[in-house]
Parts: C-alpha cells; structure tokens; sequence
C-alpha cells in the first residue's frame, strides 16, 4: 500500500512539473540565414561579384588530393605526412576524447544503480543482548535512481556535445587540408629552388667563360683591367646565389621532414618542368564553401552548440525531478528470520527560486556567446570567400606572367648569343655582354618563380575550396 501512495505522489509531481512549463525546451538547431551572396569576386574583373558556382571549380575542391597532385614523390610524402604528422595524431585523438565524452552524455539518461551503502556489499553485523544470547544482523541495500529530463536540460547537454564533436571532426579535416598543402608547398618550393640552382649554375659557368675572354682581351691589351674585376665580380656573385639557393633548400628539407614526421633529412623530388596541375578553372565558387569548408562548419557547430547550450540555461528554470527506489536483503536486525527484502520507492521535485541571479545571468551570457558564434561563422564565410578569391586572381595573374617571362627568356636568350659573338669579333664591349646575361638571369629566375607561384596558387585554391579529401 505504501509503495503504491509514493507512485501516486510521483506522478503528481511530475505532472505538476509539465503544467509548469510553458515553452518548448526540445528545439533543435536550425541553420539560420547568413550572407553569403556574391563572397566570391571575379579574378577577371574588379567590379564584378559572382553569385553562382559554376560545376567545375566547386567539384575542384571536392577532388581526392591524388588527382591533384600527381607526382609519385610528392604523393608518398603526403601519405607519410598524414600517417605520421604529430598535429593531425593530436587532432584525431581530441576527436576521440569528445567520442567518449558524447558516450558519456549518452548514459545520462540511464537510470543509476548502487549496491551497498557505506560498505559495497553491505553490513553483517553482531549484537549480544544478553551474556548468552547472540543476534546476528545483515542488510545489503541495493538502490536505484532516475533524473527524468522533462524539460530537456540532459537532452540539450548531449546536443551540445554532439556538435562539439562534429566540430573537432571538422577541426581534424581542416589540419589534414593543412598537412597536404603545407607538404604541396614545401614540396614545390624544393624543386623552384633546384631550377633556380640550375639556372644559376648554367650562368655561372657563361660568367666564368666571359672573365676568361676578358682576361685574354686584356692580355692582348684590347680591355682594361677593370674589364677583368667586372666580370670576375659577376662570376663570383652566381657563386654567392648558389650557395644561398642550397642553404634555403636544406632549411625547407628541414621544414618538410617535420611535417611528415622525421628527422631533417634530404627530400627526394622530381623537377619543376615534371609537374602537371590542373590549369583551367571557372571563376566563381558561391555557397558551396558551406558544405566543403571544415572550419565554415566547424564555426557553425560551434554556433549550434551555442544553441543548445541556451536550450541548457532555460531549462534549469524548470524543476529537477528525480524517482527512484531501494531495496535491502535483509533480517531486519534478527526480527525476520530467514532475511527477507524490504522495498521502497521514493521521488523528489525540486525548483529552483532563488539562485541569486545565477540562472539569469547564466541565460544572458549563453544567449551572447550564441550572437558571438554566429557572428564568428558570418566572418569565417567572408574569409573563405577572399581566400578563393584570391586564389583564382594568384592563378590567373601568375600565369599570365609565367607566359610573358618565357617569351622575355626566349628574346633574351638570342640578346646574349648575339652580344657574345659581337664581343669575340670586338665589335661591342664586356659591359653589355654582362648587362645581356644579367638581364636572361634574371628573366629566367623570375620565370621559376612565377611557375612555382601558379602552383602553390593551385595548392591554395585547392584547400580553399575544403580540399584534403581521400
């Protein structure tokens, strides 16, 4: 009778505590509306905002890294960096802490089982009542109880953990992007420096052939001698390029074999003219950085975590309404013999009234962190929309310099020859011989330069677009 009295106070309660509640505290997270029309600029012109994602560049960003980067060597580096990179291991064992931190949440809504009270197994117990008579007691108490979340205050923390978990997943996709392009670019900066040592070394030895014709001018008595220390200047400034060229290349093996995963050593690499990347691309992208960008999502899971975390604040307005029974195996201090179990139920409701302002100042920064978050996710789409943007304008801007600086090559490549066999039929003096291979070093060192710059623009187009994937 009296187990079936505490059931029908339960229920009371708990159908006290629904009348009390006048709003839905269940919501889930809906996508609000951001701006983001037109975040993509036309590289082709300066006034022209695009709006519409053509097919082929937004599906660019969705292609496997493989496709892109189809250099053997480059493709085992990427794969040693992604296999053994220390920031990405930390990455996926963050998202295996919050997988067992969501498990957690999870079990919440179990009910909590605890056998024994002050002792695990209970109490066994020895009384003398009289000098002859012994009474021997035992109790093993098993208890059970249950928070129901009738206003959804365990529901929204497990909510908020979910996308807290998405949101490290994302965090994970955006260092793996990261370790691929970082190995891209370390990758062809190598081989940009390899043809920039070659081009360097070819025109060290056309310098050292000009100081030995001066010096043989000047033993005829055809130059002066300040011929002579002009062109042995110019020999000797190739050499002091070269040896810059190699200490850049050993620093970036260094930066490289750290991202992989090892210890300093020498790459080994193709060449500059071996490398084929895609070369034509639309001009828009638009909203699909929604979906491909990991910190765009990322930025809006924290948002929707903000969400439930404001869903968390309303509902510890609202009661905490807990149920619960005990049970204990038991002689009842020797009176029942043999031992028998003596059950209860119980049940508590409590409402909070007066928390000094903590509720409500915990909903007023709840609802601002949520405003904060959104204005973080706004700004992160702007940013990935600049990043494409600058990216197509590299490209398109790169290439077009890399086609002009391979026409200046060709014209000063004849500039030379001609200035070199009017030098040896004296019909022109050392210093425009110089001045010619000066000019080819340098259109040809540019020329490097500029094709590198249109592949780590790929590269960076690539990981704008959410790029990374298997």
């Amino acid at each position: 009778m009296n187990w079936r009295s505490n059931m029908k106070k339960i229920m009371i309660m708990m159908s006290a505590a629904l009348l009390l509640s006048s709003c839905g505290l269940y919501n889930k997270y809906e996508r609000p509306t951001v701006d983001s029309e037109g975040i993509i600029r036309d590289p082709l012109s300066p006034a022209d905002t695009l709006a519409v994602a053509p097919q082929d560049t937004a599906s660019f960003g969705n292609m496997p890294w493989r496709s892109v980067f189809t250099d053997p060597q480059l493709q085992q580096l990427i794969e040693q960096g992604l296999e053994r990179n220390a920031n990405l291991q930390n990455a996926a064992l963050t998202v295996k802490m919050y997988e067992s931190i969501l498990t957690a949440a999870k079990l919440a809504f179990l009910p909590a089982i605890q056998i024994g009270g002050s002792s695990p197994m209970g109490t066994i117990a020895t009384m003398h009542t009289s000098p002859s008579v012994e009474t021997k007691s035992y109790s093993i108490p098993i208890s059970a109880s249950w928070t129901i979340d009738l206003f959804g205050n365990i529901l929204s923390q497990k909510r908020s953990t979910q996308m807290k978990l998405l949101g490290y997943k994302d965090y994970q996709m955006a260092v793996r992007a990261q370790v691929i392009s970082g190995i891209a670019n370390s990758y062809y900066t190598l081989l940009m420096l390899d043809e920039q040592v070659r081009i360097v070394k070819e025109m060290s030895k056309m310098a050292k052939e000009t100081w030995n014709i001066t010096q043989q001018q000047f033993n005829l008595g055809r130059v002066r001698a300040n011929a002579v220390h002009s062109a042995e200047a110019a020999y000797l400034s190739t050499q002091t390029q070269i040896n810059d060229f190699e200490r850049q290349i050993r620093s970036t093996e260094n930066a490289l074999s750290l991202l992989i995963g090892q210890a300093g050593q020498q790459i080994p690499r193709s060449t500059l003219a071996e490398q084929s990347l895609p070369s034509e691309f639309a001009v828009g992208v638009g909203v699909a950085l929604l979906q491909n960008r990991p910190d765009v999502h990322n930025a809006e899971m924290n948002l929707a975590s903000c969400f439930h975390d404001v869903q968390t604040a309303r509902s510890q307005f609202y009661p905490n309404i807990t149920i619960g029974a005990s049970a204990a195996f038991t002689n009842n201090n020797g009176v029942l013999n043999p031992g028998k179990w003596l059950t209860s139920v119980f049940g508590s409701l409590m409402q909070p009234i007066f928390q000094r302002g903590a509720l409500i100042v915990n909903l007023k920064v709840s609802k601002l962190q949520y405003e904060q978050a959104f204005n973080t996710w706004q700004n992160t789409i702007f940013k990935a929309g600049n990043e494409v943007s600058n990216a197509l304008v590299n490209y398109n801007q790169y290439d077009a310099n890399s086609k002009i600086e391979a026409q200046r090559v060709e014209a000063l490549s004849k500039a030379v020859d001609a200035t070199i066999a009017l030098y040896h039929s004296s019909g022109t003096t050392y210093l425009e011989v110089l001045t010619a291979q000066t000019q080819l070093l340098s259109a040809q060192l540019s020329l490097a330069t500029d094709d590198f710059n249109k592949m780590q623009s790929v590269v960076s187009l690539y990981t704008a677009l959410g790029g990374g994937g298997k």
